[in-house]
């Protein structure tokens, strides 16, 4: 058992407001050395900002910070790096124009230093870093060049070059593969066993019990309790979190099946690397696309919205044979598509509310090439009082928003064009647990109304939870489907995984 002396960081009554807003009221927590703490909430519940009291970038209202034992009187990001805090975001903050061993030296030289640079020294110094956490990453690799994964590990580096005894990781597996994970698990035993205590915020709850050893949660700004992972379900943990059951958070009714809206035949895409796809989706149907990273999910809804078109097969809508070579094909043939990476493609951040909502219907609310600005609010007003978007105001830029309220104006963009098809790519990525109830509730509405729904998720929950029916896909193809009652994670492991169906049900 660790004594008191091992306690790195210890928060007590931590209380912020911004204006009226309280952000944090009484917020308390300890780490301990070489422990991971998961600090898990519904976005808004203030991890964000306790994060940034921490590591100097916002003063507390109320409440004490020590750090090693030292009451820290007045922080600021200078100070708690010299301290030995460093915090690893799901957007990495590095130079994209320099080289991998030049955002290093930045960040661990010394500034004095920098009037003479030892460029050898330099480039084997992030070597013998990159080496230390296995990265199998070039020193004079450009940064733009690098993969997300590539750069976390980069930060990963950076923070055990400075000493960091104090590690703070803000969902570091939302952008990874399987395989990049179980890499950067073993990178935290590692570090567990040095002793830098880690600070591990995830949405992913089936990660938690993987790595952390105790949790606390953080619900409205208060601070729910801290409990062992051991010893909390992930069910209490939810309930904890937004105040109600697992179950809530699919809330999938039963469908009542209409007409088939889109269906293949032996589809494929040599540039995709996809093929022999027969897949049908009716009416009122959630078909969910299960696999592994790279089994050809996100390429085959790229297929079926034109973005690289099929040049194998047939795509048949309502029965009638389509032609589908571009987006606008697409959207003009009832289908809509939100990608997986909503902040690249998906919405644009610096736009108001409105404009991301009405963006692809810009014909339709124009004449004479001037944009009816009367309709366009309207419509947006429809959109976030039947999609339950919060929002400051219609005219707000949509990075103000949360994760999952973004995710809703993508939702809007789409449903605007009153599509007969919607493709989801990862619906609720990076999005909270109350703001994925909240998805899902969308989605059975929607699928109610008669929408046609494609959904692409990594998270087997999601995809038992809220399909009709599964699709499995493994090396470009679907090797297995199956419907609800008789889909288990076993069952559709085992297919993603490349096994047969008679062994997946076996």
């Amino acid at each position: 058992m660790k004594s008191a002396a091992d306690c790195l960081l210890k928060l007590s009554s931590i209380s912020k407001s911004f204006g009226g807003a309280r952000a944090l009221d009484d917020v308390s927590l300890e780490l301990k050395s070489g422990e991971v703490h998961a600090l898990v909430g519904e976005n808004g519940a203030g991890k964000s900002t306790l994060i940034k009291i921490v590591t100097g970038a916002v003063e507390a209202d109320a409440g004490s910070i020590r750090i090693l034992g030292q009451v820290i009187e007045r922080n600021g990001p200078s100070i708690s790096r010299k301290l030995g805090i460093a915090a690893i975001y799901q957007q990495p903050a590095l130079f994209p124009d320099l080289t991998v061993a030049e955002n290093l030296g930045l960040r661990l030289e010394s500034p004095r230093g920098l009037r003479f640079i030892r460029w050898g020294k330099r480039r084997e110094t992030a070597r013998r870093l990159l080496e230390r956490i296995g990265a199998e990453i070039s020193p004079d690799a450009l940064v733009r060049e690098l993969t997300m994964p590539q750069q976390q590990l980069v930060e990963i580096a950076s923070a055990i070059g400075g000493d960091a005894k104090i590690l703070i990781l803000d969902e570091p597996t939302s952008s990874l593969t399987e395989r990049e994970v179980e890499n950067l698990f073993r990178i935290i035993g590692q570090l567990r066993e040095a002793g830098v205590g880690m600070i591990y915020i995830s949405h992913r709850m089936d990660e938690l019990a993987k790595v952390a050893g105790r949790v606390t949660v953080l619900r409205d700004g208060k601070c729910v309790g801290t409990r062992a992972m051991s010893e909390v379900t992930t069910g209490e943990l939810i309930h904890m979190m937004v105040g109600r059951e697992l179950s809530s958070v699919f809330p999938k009714t039963p469908a009542t099946l209409g007409e088939s809206v889109l269906r293949t035949s032996n589809l494929g895409c040599s540039e995709s690397g996809v093929s022999g796809i027969d897949l049908e989706v009716r009416a009122g149907e959630i078909v969910g696309l299960a696999g592994l990273v790279g089994a050809g999910r996100s390429e085959l809804a790229r297929i079926l919205f034109g973005l690289t078109p099929a040049d194998a097969g047939q795509i048949f809508l309502r029965g009638e044979v389509v032609r589908i070579d571009s987006p606008s094909d697409a959207v003009r043939l009832g289908i809509a598509y939100v990608p997986e990476d909503r902040r690249r493609y998906g919405v644009i951040l610096d736009m108001p509310v409105t404009s991301n909502t009405t963006l692809a219907i810009l014909r339709r609310i124009s004449r004479g090439g001037l944009l009816d600005f009367a309709k366009e609010r309207e419509i947006t007003e429809t959109f976030v009082q039947r999609l339950g978007t919060k929002t400051p105001s219609l005219d707000s830029p949509l990075a103000q928003l949360s994760g999952g309220n973004q995710q809703k104006v993508a939702l809007a963009r789409w449903l605007a064009t009153e599509p007969a098809v919607i493709i989801l790519d990862e619906p609720t990525q990076g999005v909270d647990v109350g703001g994925k109830a909240e998805i899902h509730r969308l989605m059975s509405e929607l699928a109610g109304k008669g929408l046609a729904v494609i959904m692409i998720s990594s998270e087997l929950p999601e995809i038992l939870g809220m399909s009709d029916r599964i699709a499995v896909m493994h090396g470009g193809k679907i090797v297995g489907v199956m419907n609800r009652a008789e889909a288990t994670q076993e069952n559709v492991l085992q297919l993603a995984l490349g096994h047969s169906a008679r062994e997946a049900v076996a």
